[in-house]
């Protein structure tokens, strides 16, 4: 797959039909040093806002993990590293709600998820393929920017 942008490489992802926490942190791990199999296989319980419960958006949680995995602290008692980490956290989580109005699934896509009937709904009108890849988009060029990644 040939995609130098991380939001189009994760948009591609997605549209290969990985989940929006797969997408994000398939896009970066190159960058990471992550091989892809392992990115995907630690992303994957976090699609559908956590395993379908339409909690926090998985495009969020897999940007999360990006910053995590770019800047998080190893050492228990480095709380200058885990400080600069939450404030970075932080900064995506409030850049990705002003432009979206929600970190929720639930809220972003219009459907409660966590119930059959509602993923079913979901999934007759189209709201993952209208609304997911945007906001995978969105999370991958945040992440970037809070960042300071080209």
């Amino acid at each position: 797959m040939e995609c130098s942008e991380p939001a189009e490489l994760a948009a591609a992802h997605f549209a290969e039909s990985y989940s929006c926490s797969q997408s994000l942190l398939l896009a970066y791990a190159p960058r990471l040093g992550i091989e892809p199999g392992m990115a995907a296989r630690i992303a994957a319980p976090f699609g559908g806002g956590i395993a379908h419960m339409g909690w926090t958006c998985g495009a969020v949680t897999g940007a999360l993990m990006v910053i995590g995995l770019r800047c998080g602290h190893e050492a228990a008692g480095d709380r200058e590293t885990r400080e600069r980490t939450h404030a970075v956290a932080g900064e995506f989580i409030s850049l990705f709600d002003a432009r979206n109005g929600s970190v929720v699934c639930r809220e972003l896509l219009g459907h409660n998820v966590s119930t059959p009937e509602e993923m079913a709904s979901a999934m007759a009108e189209g709201a993952f393929e209208s609304c997911c890849p945007n906001l995978v988009r969105d999370a991958a060029e945040i992440v970037g920017n809070v960042l300071d990644w080209d």
